[in-house]
């Protein structure tokens, strides 16, 4: 039987482009182009590769929760060699904060069936970092989390996990929900090939009816975490020239020590 791999990716605002929030507090995700989060795109690689490292081969399924330019997020996965894509968008999902879209995901997840669950270290709008724990726990499974490389091997799903004061071999048995930073290895650039492939694998779209989820759960009525108060960022100011003439390094001392730094 082969492996079953669910990659759970997000369509999130482009860091490059001028990105802002709505009245609500809620990230502006129209006045921004959208792409698929660089970081999931390593999520995205790292399933792949354990499906073509699998003896018995499997099946990569793609995952995304969002409005319908996250079909794009879908499609940038399909293209780097994802088998199908599930798409779940629904209105009463708006405005869902991680717990309520962690429920999403976990009954998406739940529904294509798995033995491994790969996302990326945290997203790059939100930066939280919490969605693999709470996805883990509302499927009854064990988490590997933070893994800098991943293999499964029979029943068991085995990584490293780096600190940058040692690293840790860890495992759990299947299923699992794992994580995986950008060190875990380069993403695949997706070829012409993959590209034109991809517009015929099929990307199936669910609303929250098909997953049975209560939609006082989720979306703003089911928020359990609100945005008060949105702040720009301060603009950059010019900064402090020393002039070394003999007391450069009393003058810097004096200038952390000033800012409570030392």
């Amino acid at each position: 039987m082969g492996l079953r791999v669910v990659v759970c990716v997000k369509w999130v605002p482009d860091v490059a482009g001028e990105r802002g929030f709505l009245g609500d507090g809620r990230v502006d995700r129209e006045g921004v182009d959208g792409v698929l989060s660089e970081l999931d795109e390593y999520a995205v690689e790292q399933g792949l590769r354990l499906v073509e490292g699998f003896e018995g081969g499997g099946e990569v399924v793609v995952v995304s929760v969002g409005p319908e330019g996250a079909r794009d997020a879908v499609r940038k996965a399909l293209s780097m060699g994802v088998d199908r894509g599930v798409h779940v968008v629904d209105e009463g999902v708006v405005g869902s904060d991680v717990m309520g879209t962690s429920l999403v995901v976990a009954e998406a997840v739940r529904r294509v069936g798995f033995d491994v669950v790969v996302c990326g270290m945290a997203s790059t709008d939100g930066g939280m970092g919490v969605l693999p724990a709470l996805l883990a726990e509302r499927l009854g499974v064990a988490q590997v989390s933070l893994l800098s490389e991943v293999s499964v091997v029979g029943g068991v799903v085995r990584g490293r996990r780096d600190d940058g004061v040692a690293s840790l071999v860890v495992e759990a048995g299947l299923p699992a929900v794992v994580s995986v930073t950008d060190q875990s290895g380069e993403v695949r650039y997706p070829s012409f090939k993959g590209i034109m492939a991809a517009k015929k694998k099929p990307v199936e779209v669910w609303g929250l009816g098909e997953l049975g989820v209560d939609g006082s759960l989720v979306g703003s009525v089911g928020a359990l975490t609100v945005v008060d108060e949105v702040v720009e960022r301060p603009a950059r100011v010019a900064g402090t020239v020393v002039e070394d003439a003999g007391e450069g390094g009393v003058r810097i001392a004096e200038f952390l020590a000033e800012r409570k730094l030392l």
